[in-house]
């Protein structure tokens, strides 16, 4: 039985949803909506004249080498940070599910680099892998005799492109995933042990089904962080490079270069539509169709 809430004045309900209402039309309907009707247009980068184009903005950018190029580079980021910072979360959360002396000071310390900010993370991980005074490719070189140089070396760029940003998100999921392993009700996997079923069997027949819902939901908001969050650790570690295109040039920081260094604001109006309409579709895929499929 729901218990349906009244208000005596009729305009209160609207006054409470007003400021939701207005932040949305401010940061997201009329920057949308800008970034829409941008996108069929053709502007001098001055913004003296434009040109209405249609649909060549879209044409172009799939016939661009190096725009499919950086959606490849995409796809391979978004999914390597997904499952890195997905799958080292999960391992510090059963982790911590099991320490019982100093429990809280250990989640508090994973905990903490979810405060520090996308761009900070990526100089701290700039740091440590500067071929000139980095610890670790000091390490890299004398013990392994691996020369690690990101500026010139593609693949080493986007690894630690990737060790960054799969870092600053490692916290985010492990609450996640500690809170989700700590619903599950005890007496289940007290029952699989006495049954003979080992630490293994127990977790991928018990506990990880039952942490579905909680996995879908943060593979959904890892790819759309690797999407869209990670500008600052690129624009810190790499500018997008080394290389043409760059080794690490990933969509939204292609947006940023097209639109705000090479001033084709057509170009980057059309490409800020494509990211939206991944999104949406992200979105809608969670919610419309995962969700149905995933079983509690």
């Amino acid at each position: 039985m729901h218990k349906r809430v009244t208000f005596r004045h009729g305009l209160l309900p609207y006054l409470l949803v007003a400021p939701q209402i207005i932040i949305t039309l401010v940061f997201f309907i009329w920057p949308a909506s800008q970034a829409l009707y941008q996108s069929v247009l053709r502007q001098d980068p001055f913004g003296l004249r434009t040109t209405f184009v249609g649909l060549q903005n879209f044409q172009r950018l799939f016939a661009d080498p190096s725009y499919l190029s950086s959606l490849q580079v995409t796809v391979v980021f978004s999914i390597s940070v997904a499952a890195l910072s997905m799958g080292a979360a999960l391992l510090l959360a059963v982790m911590a599910d099991r320490v019982i002396k100093g429990a809280g000071a250990y989640r508090t310390l994973i905990i903490w680099p979810y405060a520090v900010a996308p761009a900070v993370a990526g100089v701290l991980w700039l740091f440590m892998f500067t071929p000139s005074v980095g610890i670790i490719s000091y390490f890299l070189l004398h013990e392994f005799g691996v020369r690690f140089n990101h500026r010139v070396d593609g693949t080493q760029a986007m690894g630690l492109v990737i060790f960054a940003a799969a870092w600053k998100q490692v916290s985010y999921n492990f609450l996640f995933f500690l809170a989700g392993l700590q619903s599950i009700p005890k007496s289940l996997i007290e029952a699989a042990a006495i049954d003979g079923a080992g630490p293994s069997r127990r977790f991928w027949t018990i506990i990880f089904p039952l942490l579905s819902p909680t996995t879908f939901f943060l593979l959904v908001i890892n790819v759309v962080f690797a999407f869209f969050e990670t500008f600052g650790i690129i624009h810190a570690v790499t500018n997008g490079g080394p290389g043409s295109p760059g080794a690490t040039n990933i969509l939204v920081y292609k947006v940023y270069n097209d639109g705000f260094i090479g001033l084709n604001l057509g170009s980057s109006a059309a490409q800020s539509v494509i990211l939206m309409s991944i999104v949406i579709v992200l979105t809608v895929v969670q919610f419309k169709f995962i969700e149905r499929r995933v079983h509690y």
